[in-house]
């Protein structure tokens, strides 16, 4: 079930636990991607809160959005990039993405295969796709309050086998949100300080989002036919005799 536009727009800008769960994953995509310079930058789901540090040195910044959940211009005060979609069609051409971020459009979705398929077809070669999903080990995902409670939350495990199936393969992952999804003064004062502790002993202690960075496998193409493997051509030429020069 996807979430309404205007429930996403409120919680990531106008409340507070919002803007610390969007600095806190924007600081960690930041660290995966430091830089965008002259890339094609592609959101899907509602990826944009992630996507400001990009507009200014990218080449290209796309705001992908479904249809069931409904479109907003973004960014405000500049020249609008988001795009109202079907979540299973895109309007934009294969291959054409060098940066692929996917917050609140796989765990929502559902039919999550077509999902990712249209992930595959976007992402260019040598590109990265980054999905960030609700941990079901956290805190997070057990919370109705926020965006991350609701759609189906995720092992690492889980993501990866998925994505797997999908032709990606894993690069690196993280984790973000070690906050509790609280709008308790004390722990939005602490945020930053419960993010940095949480970097440091992540296997210990669960984020409330998962972070799997992928790159697309590309696949030996196949010619029609049955190929036939000869090692030694020239085998039946082994039993004649060697020449021999004849008079000059």
């Amino acid at each position: 079930m996807h979430l309404d536009v205007l429930d996403l727009r409120n919680f990531y800008y106008r409340t507070q636990l919002g803007r610390a769960a969007q600095k806190a994953i924007r600081d960690q995509v930041m660290a995966l991607w430091p830089e965008a310079k002259g890339r094609t930058v592609v959101g899907f789901g509602f990826a944009v809160p992630l996507l400001r540090p990009y507009l200014e040195e990218a080449r290209r910044v796309i705001g992908l959005m479904p249809g069931q959940q409904g479109v907003m211009p973004w960014p405000a005060g500049m020249e609008n990039v988001s795009v109202l979609c079907e979540e299973t069609r895109w309007p934009i051409d294969t291959g054409i993405a060098d940066r692929l971020v996917i917050l609140h459009g796989l765990e929502t979705s559902e039919n999550p295969s077509a999902v990712l398929e249209e992930c595959w077809r976007v992402l260019g070669p040598g590109g990265r796709a980054l999905f960030i999903v609700p941990n079901r080990s956290g805190l997070w995902s057990r919370s109705d309050r926020t965006p991350f409670g609701y759609g189906r939350p995720y092992s690492m495990g889980q993501l990866d086998a998925q994505l797997r199936a999908h032709s990606f393969v894993a690069e690196r992952h993280q984790t973000a949100l070690y906050v509790p999804p609280s709008s308790r003064r004390f722990w939005l004062r602490t945020a930053a300080m419960w993010e940095g502790f949480g970097h440091r002993i992540s296997p210990v202690m669960s984020g409330g989002v998962l972070m799997l960075e992928v790159s697309k496998q590309l696949h030996a193409p196949q010619r029609p036919g049955l190929r036939a493997a000869v090692r030694k051509p020239l085998k039946v030429l082994e039993r004649m005799h060697k020449p021999v020069p004849g008079p000059v």
